[in-house]
């Protein structure tokens, strides 16, 4: 089984995506397993303080690296008790915009791990101390900004997942193998507009050359 470990301030945001679906199957057949990390629960003082003013000034808050080192060493007790009898290789990936950017064959490369980590930052930032220090690396999904990693996390854990055996219902249907194509289906004409012959035909070495070209 591949657990995805995804500490997040905002685990509601993203819960329903990851139980539905492609995912939500695998999940269910015990091939995938999404844990999903509220990082309040590490926080500080009574109002679980994750956050706070950036050293040298500026605009906004930046995340502590004491509670993500916390809900670290929480994520890591949980795997080294879990009892499996190969050890088990992990990766913590850190989201950022100063990241390498992800990938297909990143896909394929994080897919060979059993525990991955996301960390999902918010605000100005997370303390760069985390990057340095706790994450294994530092991803970027484009060359763009969102408000947390909550979506890039979820994009790695989908691409990821369709690398894991069984997870989709046939191999041939991953796109590095069969490739991308056009694709129709009934009705075989809309307003005048034809599904191509070729299609049509039942020649399977013909549809074979149309979808290579």
């Amino acid at each position: 089984m591949k657990l995805f470990h995804i500490i997040t301030l905002f685990p509601e945001a993203i819960e329903d995506y990851l139980h539905a679906s492609i995912l939500g199957r695998a999940e269910k057949r015990k091939i995938l397993k999404f844990d999903l990390v509220d990082l309040r629960r590490f926080g500080s003082g009574p109002h679980k303080k994750v956050d706070d003013r950036p050293f040298g000034g500026g605009p906004g808050m930046v995340m502590q690296v004491e509670p993500i080192a916390a809900a670290l060493q929480n994520i890591g007790s949980r795997i080294k008790n879990r009892g499996t009898a190969k050890r088990t290789k992990k990766r913590v990936i850190l989201f950022s915009t100063r990241g390498k950017v992800f990938t297909q064959k990143e896909a394929k490369r994080l897919s060979k791990y059993d525990d991955i980590i996301f960390i999902c930052g918010r605000y100005e930032g997370v303390d760069e101390r985390v990057a340095e220090y706790l994450a294994d690396e530092e991803v970027s999904i484009g060359n763009f900004i969102l408000a947390g990693g909550e979506l890039p996390a979820l994009i790695v854990a989908e691409a990821v997942s369709r690398q894991v055996p069984g997870v989709l219902g046939k191999t041939e249907s991953l796109e590095d193998i069969k490739g991308s194509y056009p694709v129709y289906t009934r009705p075989p004409v809309w307003k005048k507009h034809k599904v191509p012959d070729t299609l049509m035909s039942g020649n399977h070495k013909e549809i074979e050359k149309w979808r290579k070209l």
